[in-house]
């Protein structure tokens, strides 16, 4: 089947890396989340990954417990590297030729993000995991996942989450919650639904890049995506 986009951004959070344990990374969630990469890659389409590092630390909550909100925010950037790490071990064993680029100097580890690399890395098929956040404080990994979308010129993002979309309230605590399968930027708006942090969100609708919020449990669910496939809550 032909391919709807060719060119992706992928946000992972550090909570969905952690699994039922909350805390850490498990390898086994971390292997299902592989596969389903290697399933996209094996399509054809060109991947860019950011993870996010809650599931080490978050930066915010670090902040609010009385940690310096600079220092807290680059323990969180730091957690994104471990993650990217994990990710991409896991993937080269599968066979998947991959470059970590982080936004904070690290040589040892990974190379400096330079645009004009990541953009060859992907036209050579190598799915790039982009890590360290914006590499500034105060900014969450969802802003870094559009930011480097746009930069990449990805024709979408999606947003990889534990619920099937966006829905009217919270489902959890409303009964009567509406699944909405799909919704313009200006009525997420006015509706005051949260699709990802405002800066983000707002760089998405001012750039007209669309976002798909799925459920990153389903079998093959970011493969029927890519293929065209109506999955979760699109919103453009």
């Amino acid at each position: 089947m032909a391919l709807a986009y060719r060119r992706v951004l992928l946000k992972l959070s550090g909570e969905s890396l952690a699994g039922d344990r909350g805390f850490g990374i498990d390898f086994a969630v971390v292997n299902r989340l592989a596969e389903a990469v290697r399933e996209v890659h094996a399509l054809g389409a060109s991947l860019g990954l950011v993870l996010g590092g809650g599931n080490i630390v978050r930066g915010t909550v670090a902040s609010q417990q009385g940690m310096d909100r600079v220092s807290a925010d680059y323990m969180g950037m730091l957690a994104t590297v471990i993650n990217a790490l994990a990710m991409q071990d896991i993937l080269e064993r599968t066979g998947i030729e991959t470059r970590v680029m982080t936004a904070i100097r690290m040589e040892e580890l990974a190379e400096p993000y330079i645009r004009r690399r990541a953009q060859r890395h992907l036209a050579k098929g190598r799915v790039v995991l982009f890590a360290g956040g914006t590499g500034n404080p105060y900014f969450s990994t969802d802003t870094a996942a559009v930011l480097r979308a746009l930069e990449i010129e990805a024709e979408l993002l999606i947003k990889a989450t534990n619920v099937d979309g966006i829905y009217s309230a919270d489902p959890k605590s409303d009964p009567k919650a509406q699944f909405l399968p799909e919704i313009s930027f200006q009525e997420a708006l006015v509706r005051g639904l949260r699709v990802m942090d405002a800066n983000a969100f707002g760089l998405c609708k001012e750039n007209t890049l669309p976002i798909v919020v799925m459920n990153v449990n389903q079998d093959g669910a970011i493969a029927r995506v890519l293929q065209g496939e109506r999955v979760g809550t699109l919103v453009r």
